[in-house]
């Protein structure tokens, strides 16, 4: 019954991390491009990107502890630490683990900040946009829920809000770039040019 329950304790803090994470990215890419509504100010944006992320990083942590711990996986914490040293389909879990190497440097800098200097913690925090997508081919390749419909809807519900985020941050410098029109354009899988979203 243990067994079980670590084994749904980490299924289910993996999906909620990715779901937080997901969040994160788009609040950050929010965040970079100043967003404000009249109801939504800018520093509310940046307030909760922050409060997400120290979220995303507890259901994290919960996710790599109960999976290490289950003895069914058999894991071990060499397996959670260094990339591709798993016999448990280690390519996925690497991915994972590779993916938690890039978060934590991004953490690191964004404590450490006042110190390493503006210009070195924004370097090191693009590596957020390098651990998405290996954060999810993990949970694709190594998630034992991955081929169920309900999980391809959360992984294309994930990919299309990321997507839609750095869509609308490329195009921010043109006046037509407005988050609705390129979320609609997104969804009806627009050909047309960036300036005619509108």
């Amino acid at each position: 019954m243990n067994t079980q329950i670590l084994w749904f304790a980490t299924r289910g803090a993996g999906i909620v991390s990715l779901l937080l994470f997901t969040a994160v990215v788009v609040l950050g890419v929010m965040t970079s491009v100043r967003w404000q509504a009249r109801q939504w100010p800018r520093f509310l944006t940046a307030e909760v990107h922050r409060s997400i992320a120290l979220l995303s990083v507890v259901f994290l942590a919960l996710h790599i502890v109960t999976a290490v711990v289950d003895p069914y996986a058999s894991l071990g914490w060499i397996s959670a630490i260094v990339p591709f040293a798993s016999s448990y389909r280690p390519f996925w879990l690497g991915l994972g683990v590779v993916s938690v190497d890039l978060l934590v440097a991004v953490i690191v800098t964004s404590l450490l900040r006042a110190r390493v200097g503006r210009r070195v913690w924004r370097a090191v925090h693009w590596a957020a946009y390098a651990s998405w997508p290996l954060a999810l081919a993990h949970g694709i390749g190594a998630g034992s829920d991955a081929s169920a419909a309900w999980m391809i809807g959360i992984d294309a519900a994930c990919i299309f809000a990321v997507v839609t985020a750095v869509t609308w941050r490329l195009l921010a410098g043109r006046p037509s770039a407005d988050l609705p029109a390129v979320v609609a354009a997104i969804g009806r899988g627009s050909s047309r040019e960036p300036g005619a979203l509108r």
